[in-house]
């Protein structure tokens, strides 16, 4: 269930432990971010029954005929609904892909801003579907708690650098953070893959940490190590699965590395397999400026950034159209 470059890490000791404890998790995890990117951790305290009942309003939504899922459309990186052909993750890379084979439900931060310039930009009201009243309650049940235990990895990311708990998560007072909601239908539904297409295309993330519930499956998610270049993501049901995002790798000066990743097309032995991912972006507060720790924890001085600017660019180059 594990792989020695992706530990599956028990967050209770970490919250509870003695400093013996709590030293030798923080030294896994440097390590661990160092090769793939990737964690998978346990003991974090998010329901299983409420992951399951997520899935299975939001299965309900993208059963639904395209015309009523229509007028929740919306574009990368704003709250609705991301149809079939709105998104290719590998145009990150600078790999002209076919789309991917997905659709998304996506919201992002409920809180305005102050600064009507950030609103403009980054803020609006969350769109949620009639047809699945339901689903409203549960998301924001599930991102409260997606907020408090991004914190909680935050301070662990911060003591496994040797830094302050809070070097981190005092940029994150009023993130605008992203939650997708993938559905990965299967070949009924998206066609035959075309060649070189994915459910998710090649990619990094763009942020600080992402925060994966996700099902195994044929046609599922891999990761990129330089060792054993692509290979399936190690799973556990009842473990979440961690990666540092780009702006989380330039802070640490590529001391970690932004987990390369993508999701495979349905497989052809297995056509109608069908999963989906809730998927967490942990970003910072408008405005942060994100400067390279220097040596020796960092190994790359890049040059300090706007955190939105570079969002801002990375989710325009994976629109489509």
């Amino acid at each position: 269930m594990s792989d020695p470059r992706i530990p599956t890490i028990d967050l209770r000791p970490w919250l509870d432990g003695g400093e013996d404890a709590r030293a030798a998790i923080a030294r896994t995890v440097d390590e661990a971010l160092q090769t793939a990117g990737f964690l998978l951790v346990t003991g974090h305290g998010v329901d299983p029954v409420l992951r399951s009942a997520i899935r299975e309003a939001a299965r309900a939504f993208f059963r639904l005929p395209a015309g009523t899922k229509q007028p929740y459309a919306a574009k990368v990186g704003g709250r609705g609904w991301l149809g079939p052909g709105a998104e290719a993750n590998g145009y990150s890379e600078g790999t002209q892909t076919p789309p991917d084979l997905k659709e998304s439900l996506t919201f992002a931060t409920h809180e305005p801003f102050e600064d009507p310039v950030v609103n403009a930009e980054w803020y609006a009201p969350n769109v949620w579907p009639r047809e699945v009243p339901e689903l409203r309650a549960l998301c924001e049940q599930y991102l409260e708690r997606m907020g408090e235990l991004e914190k909680q990895l935050l301070s662990l990311l911060g003591e496994a650098l040797g830094l302050e708990p809070d070097f981190f998560s005092r940029h994150m007072d009023h993130p605008t953070y992203g939650f997708n909601i993938n559905w990965y239908p299967g070949t009924e539904v998206v066609g035959e893959p075309q060649p070189g297409q994915f459910r998710i295309g090649p990619h990094t993330d763009f942020g600080t940490v992402t925060i994966l519930d996700r099902q195994a499956g044929k046609g599922g998610l891999q990761v990129w190590t330089d060792e054993g270049g692509w290979q399936d993501a190690p799973f556990d049901p009842a473990a979440l699965t961690i990666n540092v995002g780009d702006l989380m790798a330039r802070w640490t000066g590529d001391r970690w590395r932004s987990g390369r990743h993508r999701v495979l097309p349905p497989p052809a032995d297995a056509p109608a397999e069908e999963l989906m991912s809730l998927v967490y972006f942990g970003e910072c507060t408008p405005g942060t400026i994100v400067e390279s720790v220097p040596a020796p924890v960092g190994r790359v001085a890049y040059g300090p950034v706007d955190s939105h600017v570079y969002l801002r660019e990375k989710l325009d180059s994976i629109t489509v159209g």
